[in-house]
Formats: C-alpha cells, structure tokens, sequence
C-alpha cells in the first residue's frame, strides 16, 4: 500500500496546488516534511531517457543539490500499481508504506528542500514559489509552443509559431528585468527557483533564442550561462551550446543525462526519442500520437489559464479573511475626548476595530502626551531627568508610507518608554513645506482640473492656492500619526512656512549672510529644466545603464538614447593632425572650450602651445596639460565644457578657460552657431551626431555603462547649469559637527554610519541653499542699485551689491549705510528665489521653540535629548542640523543620532509609487481591497503608463488585498524587523502573524481574568510572600528576566531583542506553561484551607504576571495594553495613574527575581515533558492518558522530578508520574525515550494499544532497515570501492550505516518490550 501525495504539476501549475495545499490545512507540506527520514533510507527515481525533458531534468539537477542522491535512477515508466501519472517520479522507501511524489514540481521542491535550495526563511521561500508559479504558467507554455514544432512534437503553425515567439521574449523580457540587479533570483545562491526557471528556458536557449535576441535579453544570458556552468547542472547537463540559428532541429542524446540514468530504457517521453534511433513499432507511433493530442490540449487549457490570470480578480477571496479574522466593532456611545467604556463584557475575540476605538482622543484630553502632565511646570527638577525629541517632519503633500510609519513606530515606542519611566518627556510634531514636492503637486493638479500653468496665476495667486491645498490636505498627515498611536503634544505642532518658523529661518539667513558664511557665487548645480529649478543631491535619482538604453524625457514624444560614447575629431590648427575625443553627451561638444592630456602622455607632447579647431565656430581651443585625465581610457585625450561638467569645471578653473553656457533654463539651445541655434538639447543631440558625420570627424559609436542623472520629482534628465546661486560655506561648520562625534560630545547609533558621517564632514562642499521656485521661504536678500553716478553699477555675482533684511526698509538703511549714500538713492529687488527645504529643516530642533526669541521650551526642551530617523538622511538632514545648531545657538541640536534601518518592499526594492509597492500604513491598520489599491493609483499624479505598471506590481504583491492587521500588529512587526543594518524587506503578510499574537494574548488575559474571579484584591505591591510553588517561582524569575531584557534593549536601541522577549514570556512561557501548569492549583481551590493558600499565591502571581507583561508592552502596542489593562483591578486603586500610557514601567529593581537555577531545572523539566509528549504523539495517545515511569540516575535527579512531578503531569497529560531509582526495574509494557543523561522516559502502553499491530509494523521496518544495511555492505564490500568511491561518499556511507545499526538496535528494543506485552 502507498501513501500518495497526490500532486500534478504538470496539469494545472503550482498555483492550483498551492491553494489546494492551503485549503488542506498545509497536509501536503507537512507530509513532504516528514518524508525527510525516508528519503536517507531508500529512494528511486523515474525520469523520461530523452535528452530534452526538462521536467526530469529539473529533477535530476535537484537531486545534484541533496546531500545523499536517490538510490536508484530509472528511466522507465513507473510501475502501475504506484499510480503515478507522469515522470518525474520520486518513490520514497522500498517496499509497503511507500510514499510516492509526482510532478516535476513536487519532486524538485521535495529534492530542494533536502538540499537546503528552498529558501533560507518563509520570505525567501516564498520568493521561490512565485518564481516556481512563474516558470510553470507563463515560461513554460510559451517555450514549449515555440520549441516543440522545431523538434518535431507538434505541427508546425507559422503564424501561431511568431507570435508565440514574440509572447515568449515578452516573458522573457519580464525576467530579464527582474534579474537587472540580481546574481540569483533569491537571495545570494543558486536555489530551486534558478533551477525551475532555468529548465524551463533550456529549450529556448538550445534552439529559439539567436544571438541577436540574447544581446537583448543581456541579464537574462548571463544570468543562464552562471546557472548552467554550476557543477550540478553540468553533471545532468553537460556542456550547453547556445542557438545560433532557429531551424528545426534533430536533439542529440544526451551523454550526461544517460550516464545520470542507469539501466536507461529506450522508451521515449514528451518529445519523442532522437531521429537516429532503431525504427519505432506502430504501437510506439500510436503511442506518441496520443502523447502529442495531449500535449496540444495541455497547452490550450494552459493558455485558458493565462487569460484568466490576466481578468480582474474580484474581492470574493478577500471575504473568507475577514470572516476568519473577525470584525468586531465598538458601538457604544462615547463623546470624543471621554473615556470608552471598559464594564461591559470584552468580545470573545481580539479585533482592532473594537480595541482602537476612543482610546487615542481620552489620552489626548488628558494631557498624557504633553511634558506639563503631572507637574506644575516643565522647569521643575525632576530627578528622572528630561526626555525631549522633535519628529523629523514629515512633507506636506499626499500621506506617509510605511518607511514613515516605522520612524514613528520606533519614536514612540522610546517616547512612551521615556515617559513610563517618569521623564520629563516631548515629542514634538511638525510637518515640512516641502518646497518641490509641494509645488509639483500643485502645479499638476492646477493643470488638471483648470488647464492652467502657474504663471497663469502668478506668483501670489499660486502662493494662495498652496496654502488651500495644504489646509485641505495637510491634515491627512496628522490624522495617520494619531491612528498609528502616535503620542505627540499636537498643542505644539509646527509647520515649516508657520510665522514663528519663518522669521526664525528669515534670521537664520541673515546673521550668516552678514558674518559672510552665506554668499554669492556662480557655479555649476543640479539643473532641472522641467522645474526650472536647481535640485538638491537627494532629490536626484541615479540611473544605471548597463549599455545603449532609450529613455522617456519630458517635453520629448520619442524616447532619448543614453549609454553609448560617441568618438570624433578636433583638427589641430596648421597641420594634417587630428586629436580623437569621446563622450556619452555629443551636444555639449558646441559649448567645448579644450582638450585635456596628461602631462606625462607621450603622445601628445609635441602638442604643447597647439590649438584644436572647433568645427562648427571660429573658436580656438588650447590643448592643456592636467593631472585629472585618465592616459589608460580611449585616446587619452578629452574634450573640456567647463560650464556643463562638474570635472570640466575644475579643469576650467585651473587653466582660466571660458565658460560658454550652451543650455537656458528651459533646455534649449543658446550661444551656439545656426543650425543649433533654439533647439531643444536632446534634438541637437541627433543635429550635432549627423554634422559632425557630414563634415567626416565622426569616428565611432559604441555601447558604454554610465549613470544618467534623473530627476525624482519631474523624471527629466538632470543637467549641470552655472547658475548664480547663494551658497552656505560649510568648510569650518562641518570640521566642528565631525570633530563633536570624534570628541565623543554626539553619539551616532550604530556605528558602522560614522564612516559615512567624517567621510562627508571632512570632505563637505560649500551648499547651494537657493532654489528658482515660488513655494517655501523667499531669500530675505535684496540687489542694490545706486542712483548716484559717484557709485558704479553691480552685478549680480558682486556680493557687496547684495544687502539682507528682515524687512525692505533695513535692508534700505543697510545699503545706504554701505555706500555712504542717501537712502532715497537706493533702488532695492528681492530674489525671487526661495530657500532649500533643507535649510528650515536644519534649524527645526530650535525653531519650534521661537528662536530667535527666548522662550521656557527653548531653555528647557534645547538641546534635545536624541534624533531618530532613517540613515539615508543622515548628511541632508541631520548633519546640516548639527552644523546650523552649533553655529546659531553655539550647542548641538541632540546628545544622540539613532539611525533606523530603510524600509523596502519583501522583494527588497526601494518603495516607489510607480511600482506601487508604496503602501499607506492605514490600509495595513484597516485592511483593503486590490480594487481600493488600484483606486488610489487613479487618484495620484502618476502617469497612465506608470499607473498600469504599479497596478501589476499591486496585483502580484497583494492579489487579495491587504487584511486588515491593526495598528498594534503594524507597530510590533516594524520595531520586530529594526535589526541595526541598512535594509529592512518588509513582508505585509508577516504583520498579520502579529496580529494574531494580538489574538492570543487577548484570549490569555480573558482566561485569566476568568481565573482569579470578580472578587479579587491584588496586594499593593509585587513581592514575594514565600509561599510561591516552583512555577510561580518560574513564571516570576522569566518575568524579571524579561524585565532585564525589555531595559537592556530600549537603552541599547535594539528593539528586535524587546519584541523576542515579549514575544516569548507571553506565549511561550506564560499560556503555553504557567498556564497549563497551574490549572490542578485552581482546579482543586476549595478543596481545603492549604489549597486555597495555594489558589490565593497562584493568584497573585498571575496577577503580577498579567498587570507587568502588558506594563512591558504598552509602548509597542498601547492599544490592546491599555483596552486590558483598564479591565484588571489596580494595586492601589485611589493612586495609581488612570492609564497605562503614564503607569511606571517595569524597573529591574523592583522585579529582581530572576533566578538561573530556576530557569535551569525548569528547562531539565520541559525536557522531559516534551519527551513524554513525543512518546504520546509516536504511539497516537491523542485523548488516552498513561502512566509515566521516570528512570532517574541519581538522588539529586530524582529530587528535582519529585518537586517538579504536579508540572510534568500536568503538562505532559500523564495519568500518573511513577519515581524510579537507577536500581529499580521498569514494568514490562513500556515505550522508552531517554530526555537527557540523567532521565530516561518510560511510558506504559500495556492495554492501551494494538500490540500486535505495532509489532508488525515494527517488523517491517527491521526487514527495511536489514535490507538497506545489506546493500550498503555490499556496496562497501567491493575491491574497487577504497579507489573509486570518493572519500565523501564513503564517509556518507559509514555514517548511514552507522544511523540504520542505531535505528535496528531501537527497533529490536522496542520489538521486544511490545512482546513482553503479549
């Protein structure tokens, strides 16, 4: 009889048998996990013989990867009476009891698993079967309907045949893309999903793809080619030559994959056998020809399925989730700002709707968030000390993401953490104006729904429209930080354009400008020309090229080509001689002003003092001699445009050269000859290239990697532009924001970013702080004009001609003042440029305070006590804080930076809304549809076609939705992935497993509550009273310990160490053991007066437990903590604080029992009982309780499972637990498990089971077991064995060996203690 996995992958894919899988409450996986010990034991493998059957290739590669291959590898059908419906099949064990896997796909993920090729975790193992999905349903269909009429499988349709094709390099391409930044497709090693989807593409490679087409789908290539050169894949394999030519074909047989199948049969599988073998019977003919009919039909019902992937999926899968999760809503009639009611009976299950109801808006009327709360004023001592943090304010436009919501979940986290221990604490609130985001926005939202541009409206017509899309809008950010829990003092919220910010950024701006650190200077900048604005670093995305790409640019209708270098001539004046230049942008070739060499290049010396001609104007061009150019790349010689490359610039500036600015602000072209004269850059791109053709200077072109400078908020191509701009010089601000984390005075958690910090403090640039927009603060600086012929005229650049004011009149008296003129003399315009964003958000720690002025929050809350945010801020925001801090107010802003890790998608790719995988942390809290995800996108300013490319990557991530998870499980899952590295892939589906950690903790304290009863007094402080049994002992010494950790961890910032020992007291120690443990103790209460001493004791400490835990979690989820903690009663009920959220949090010197002792016996004692179960489930004592004999080697032994024995009855569900000394026998009956070296495990089974059966089965294992140790004898016996077999292999061998003799010798054992039953 065969145990069948009945799984057919061949005919429906993984999807269908994933579902399946899932719908049977994860049988199948189980099962295939609890193959593992047979696959040791014997194993045979049927494979098709054919050459080209990547299906039993994909098994047989699979098999390369286990540590012991299958036994035998026959390529012959299986035998009928396994029922297996196609090869490859895998046939575990030898004889009855067999079980049996069928499917590529179920043997290949069985054989994976073996060889640890399955993923490293559920994320990655969840990667592999998307790519598995992937390469069942939409590569394979597609290969094989382009492959199979070129072998001859299938009747050759040409028209079917091209667009299968062209389908297929669409898949391909998909993959092609996917595997853009990947060595493997998961993780950093080959696993069954490069396996799967290698296979799949075999065919194609072999026969279909020509070399054009792998020059296309480059990643893709290389990608197949490190797959197949694996020693694995070459063994089944053998060497692989790629396609050079699509024409049918006659498959060779192939050597390696005979080798691989032993005893091969000549029977042929899918794709017939090769065209040279012995002539085929009729039958045989008949035979392939129903294969082929089936095949065909395969392929139909395969498309079938493709379309239907393709339709729209409705919310019908959705509703079993929510049912399952249960919604429950809290209905009873609470005015905002007042307390929920908490008499009412709690719901028989946790559900966030109900929980998160009222609580947030009570806290806020009670003051609980703001630092007054408790105390007269913020400027009395308070012994605990002073906790003050500002939020790094988030941009006004659209909503936060997750990467905000994780900044915020770790803020208040240590925010409630700070205040629980009594600290003087603030979180301040604020929000940024954010000057291009905002005005992008805007302007595309204006053009939208009135068709008009902003200088339509001018500039203070579009200021008023602003400000009334941040009032309607701004709003949304704060409504998520209060659902996210957020417990900031809103009383004190900020916004960055607010008149106390800007006068205090408006003073900023003047007293550095007259100490002279500000100052004007013309220089190259980040030159956006669909902004019309300069652009910071961070706001320039930098795109990889790997070779010749076309790209989308704004204002363009045809894509632009990047990633090629263009080579050409410059004439040498006076001579036949030419000098041969390269570069990746051929237009800014008309603004070229030199050409470099290196001094030490011989072959340009006899060029010193020469003059190259430029072909399209009569401009001479020296030929300089500078350190910079590289000899060893191209000719050697370069092409210098001083006002269009940052290195060009410096050479510039080096040899005095001119500085033609070839581009306006809008990208068009000017200081050029016709015809280029007004031309768009990317259109004088194409003129330049075919002139300089014309004129026979063309050399070359060629494929060439480069980065392409891309605007994140306009996607235009980023241009360098010599802009008169005001700079800040940072030269001695960022020598004294390095040498204060050196000295120690600034602390930057973790560590690893201090390379990064004094790499950027010591080699900083000066900052361009002026951006060409209209939203944000205007540059509080004026232009001078004399009206006195004794004073000559400005420029701009001249920075005596610039005066700053905070107001037109001083900056009147100032530049009347400088000149020594009447103020009537003096005409004044202010720039029309407004400030960086990051200039307002560098004085936030001091400007929400009213800095310049003095004020109690400014002497009390500055300087704060830490800056927490993401590290890939840490130069744009927080180093420019330090800097501004120290230089304006002489302090540091902070004592500490605690640098979070960056979220990113479970595919580890950088959030984006164009790949819409930018999730809104309340559609995580509440749970929403595909279609609402999709609405969303419809509501963004995305672009159509970026619409439909996020769309599928929202229908890939989320095909149900996103259920709803909660506030409390979202901010537990964040602070549980904040490792101290520099990535976090987060997974939505994992917060769900919080969820229901919410779920069990819910129904813990109800079942507790239930326990200690209506009419109990907890004692008005935790202590110990003496009387405490072992496990109170232990459920109190696991508190403390968990105490230590939780303090440990909130000082160390590692809120991962936090979550696990939460995490593990709740469930693993409090209901999975105290628990259980305890019920006998409840269970006999009233029995007598010891017993309900024992009760009473039981319920203190239950009491302590339930009051501390949820104590320990509040400041991760302080909903859920603060809905059961108001239902416990209080220690002292007219002192103690009214919410959780202001309680004390748990102190090791107060909880101080941690005892390893203790915990060292309790965990002897789990051994055991984790053996007893063991014993249970072996001989399936489901409901049956036993008698349990414990054989203890010595007195100290059995003193410990003396004490202990109320516990490991209760726990292991024994009937009774019998002592037995080393010299006592054990009763005959027995199943034996030994727990440790000092404990054997003894369960009597006598009349509690089918003795002959057992002993039957336990008889064919022996003769399974006598049979497998026979032919390994065998193996090992023979004379060549020593010098062929492989020392591996052999030590393989002894090993197996070794494991069967110690498997027999139980067996017997057990055989003859079940005869003794008899």
């Amino acid at each position: 009889m065969t145990s069948q996995i009945n799984i057919d992958f061949e005919e429906g894919g993984m999807t269908r048998w994933r579902e399946k899988e899932m719908r049977a409450g994860n049988w199948c996986w189980a099962k295939l996990t609890s193959l593992s010990v047979s696959f040791k034991e014997m194993a045979t493998l049927y494979v098709s013989p054919h050459p080209d059957d990547f299906r039993s290739l994909l098994a047989l590669i699979a098999a390369e990867f286990c540590p012991s291959s299958p036994s035998r590898t026959i390529t012959e059908d299986p035998p009928v009476s396994l029922n297996a419906r196609s090869r490859p099949t895998l046939v575990l064990g030898a004889g009855e009891g067999d079980s049996v896997l069928s499917g590529a796909s179920a043997v290949a993920w069985y054989l994976a698993c073996q060889g640890k090729r399955a993923g490293t975790d559920t994320k990655q193992q969840s990667q592999v079967w998307q790519w598995l999905s992937f390469a069942d349903n939409e590569l394979t269909p597609v290969c094989c309907a382009v492959v199979f009429p070129l072998m001859g499988v299938i009747g050759v349709d040409k028209k079917l045949q091209q667009s299968s094709r062209a389908e297929m390099l669409r898949v391909l391409k998909v993959l092609n893309q996917a595997l853009e930044p990947r060595t493997f497709l998961v993780g950093e090693s080959i696993t069954l999903a490069d396996m799967a989807v290698a296979t799949a593409v075999l065919l194609p490679f072999k026969y279909a793809l020509e070399p054009s087409d792998r020059k296309v789908l480059t990643n893709v290539t290389r990608w197949f080619t490190t797959c197949v050169n694996q020693p694995q894949f070459l063994k089944v394999l053998g060497k692989i030559d790629l396609c050079e030519k699509m024409v049918p074909v006659t498959p060779k047989t192939n050597a390696a994959t005979d080798a691989k199948a032993a005893n091969a049969s000549p029977a042929a599988d899918s794709a017939g056998a090769a065209a040279n073998g012995p002539p085929k019977t009729e039958a045989q003919l008949k035979k392939e020809a129903k294969k082929r009919e089936k095949l065909e039909k395969f392929q139909q019902k395969k498309e079938m399925e493709a379309k239907k992937k393709t339709q729209p999926q409705t919310e019908k899968k959705a509703k079993p989730e929510k049912k399952e999760l249960g919604v429950i809503t809290y209905n009873i009639p609470t005015p905002a700002g007042e307390k929920k009611d908490v008499v009412s009976p709690l719901p028989d299950s946790y559900s966030p709707q109900y929980v998160e109801a009222a609580w947030y808006p009570w806290w806020e009327k009670q003051g609980f968030f703001k630092p007054e709360y408790g105390r007269k004023s913020i400027s009395e001592q308070n012994p605990h000390g002073i906790f003050m943090m500002c939020i790094p304010p988030p941009n006004v436009t659209g909503s936060l993401h997750l990467g905000h919501a994780l900044t915020n979940a770790i803020q208040d986290c240590l925010t409630r953490w700070h205040r629980m221990r009594g600290e003087t604490t603030l979180w301040n609130p604020g929000c940024d104006h954010a000057g291009i985001a905002t005005q992008v926005v805007v302007e595309k939202k204006l053009m939208r729904e009135r068709g008009m541009s902003r200088h339509d409206l001018g500039r203070e017509n579009f200021i008023q429209e602003v400000w009334k899309w941040k009032n309607e809008k701004g709003d949304r950010i704060y409504h998520q930080l209060k659902k996210l829990g957020s417990s900031l003092d809103w009383d004190r919220a900020c916004f960055t354009m607010d008149t106390k910010l800007s006068y205090a950024v408006q003073e900023a701006f003047i007293r550095m400008h007259e100490e002279g650190v500000i100052y004007r200077s013309k220089r190259l900048v980040n030159w956006s020309c669909t902004l019309n604005s300069a652009i910071s670093d961070i706001e320039v995305d930098k795109r990889e090229l790997t070779g010749r790409t076309l790209l989308p640019v704004p204002g363009y209708k045809e894509k632009v080509e990047f990633g090629v270098l263009v080579s050409f001539a410059y004439k040498i004046e006076g001579s036949d001689e030419e000098v041969v230049v390269a570069t990746t942008r051929i237009e800014t070739m008309l603004g070229d002003t030199a050409v470099a060499v290196h001094p030490a290049d011989s072959r340009y010396q006899h060029l010193k003092g020469k003059m190259v001609l430029h072909p399209f104007c009569d401009r001479k061009m020296p030929i300089v001699f500078d350190d910079f150019v590289d000899m060893s790349f191209g000719t050697g010689a370069v092409k210098i445009t001083p006002a269009h490359d940052h290195n060009d610039y410096e050479v510039g500036v080096r040899h005095n050269l001119a500085f033609i600015n070839i581009l306006d602000e809008n990208g068009l072209l000017i200081n050029v000859p016709p015809p280029f004269l007004g031309m768009k850059r990317f259109e004088a791109r194409k003129a330049v290239l075919q002139a300089l053709k014309d004129r026979g200077q063309f050399k070359e072109i060629k494929d060439n990697p480069m980065v392409v400078p891309v605007c994140s908020r306009s996607k235009d191509i980023v241009e360098p532009l010599l802009k008169p701009q005001w700079y800040v010089n940072c030269t001695d601000m960022g020598k004294q924001a390095a040498d204060a984390v050196r000295e120690g005075r600034l602390k930057i958690i973790p560590d690893h970013h201090l390379k990064t910090w004094f790499n950027w403090m010591d080699n900083i640039r000066d900052w361009c702080i002026s951006r060409q927009l209209w939203w944000g603060h205007r540059i509080p600086a004026y232009f001078v004009t004399v009206n006195d012929p004794s004073v000559k005229p400005g420029e701009d650049m001249d920075g005596h001609y610039w005066v700053s004011g905070r107001s037109e009149e001083e900056a009147r008296e100032k530049a009347a003042k400088r000149f020594n003129v009447s103020a009537d003399k003096i005409n004044l315009r202010q720039d029309e440029d407004v400030l960086d964003t990051w200039f307002s958000s560098g004085i936030f720690p001091f400007s929400i305070f009213g800095w310049p002025s003095e004020s109690e929050d400014l002497n009390v809350f500055y300087p704060g006590t830490l800056l927490e945010t993401g590290h890939d801020i840490l130069f744009f925001w927080v180093a420019r804080m330090v800097m501004m801090g120290l230089k304006l107010t002489g302090k540091l802003p902070f004592k500490e930076v605690y640098l979070h890790a960056v979220v990113r998608d479970a595919h580890g790719r950088k959030m984006s809304k164009s790949l819409g995988n930018v999730i809104d942390p309340l559609d995580v809290i509440t749970g929403i549809s595909l279609e609402g995800l999709h609405a969303q996108l419809m509501d963004s300013n995305l672009d159509p076609l970026e619409v439909e490319k996020a769309k599928q990557g929202q229908k890939s991530d989320y095909p149900n939705g996103i259920p709803e998870c909660g506030t409390d499980a979202l901010r537990f899952a964040l602070c549980a992935y904040t490792s101290q590295g520099r990535d976090i892939n987060l997974d939505v589906n994992r917060i769900l497993g919080y969820r229901h950690f919410c779920n069990k903790l819910w129904n813990a304290v109800k079942f507790a509550m239930k326990t200690l009863g209506d009419n109990f007094v907890p004692s008005e402080k935790a202590q110990l009273c003496g009387e405490e049994s072992v496990s109170d002992r232990w459920i109190l010494s696991r508190l403390s310990a968990a105490v230590g950790l939780c303090d440990a961890g909130f000082k160390a910032y590692d809120f991962p160490a936090i979550t696990t020992a939460i995490y593990n007291f709740w469930l693993y120690e409090l209901c999975d053991v105290y628990l259980e443990s305890v019920k006998p103790v409840f269970g006999k209460a009233e029995e007598d007066s010891t017993s309900q001493r024992q009760a009473l004791v039981c319920r203190q400490t239950l009491y302590t437990c339930l009051e501390v835990g949820l104590r320990l979690l509040s400041p991760l989820m302080p909903f859920v903590t603060e809905e059961l903690y108001q239902r416990l009663p209080r220690r002292r009920p007219q002192s103690d604080p009214p919410s959780i959220s202001v309680t004390s949090y748990p102190d090791t010197k107060e909880f101080c029992w941690h005892s390893e002792e203790v915990d060292r016996d309790m965990e002897f004692v789990m051994t055991v009982v984790k053996t007893i179960r063991s014993l249970r489930a072996d001989y399936n004592l489901t409901k049956t309780r036993a008698d349990c004999y414990l054989h203890c080697i010595d007195s100290a032994t059995v003193s410990l499972v003396q004490k202990y024995s109320l516990q490991i009855q209760t726990l292991s569900y024994s009937q009774a637990i019998i002592l037995l000394t080393a010299n006592q026998p054990v009763p005959e009956g027995c199943a034996v498990a030994i727990a440790s070296d000092r404990c054997t495990v003894n369960l009597m089974l006598k009349g509690l089971i089918d003795v002959e059966k057992e002993v039957a089965k336990l008889m064919t294992k022996k003769g399974d077991l006598e049979k497998q140790m026979e032919k390994l004898r065998e193996k090992m016996a023979k004379s060549d064995y020593k010098e062929k077999v492989p020392v591996k292999v052999q030590e393989q061998d002894t090993e197996k060996l070794r494991q069967s003799q110690t498997e027999l010798e139980k067996v017997k054992e057990a055989m003859d203690n079940f005869r003794k039953m008899m």
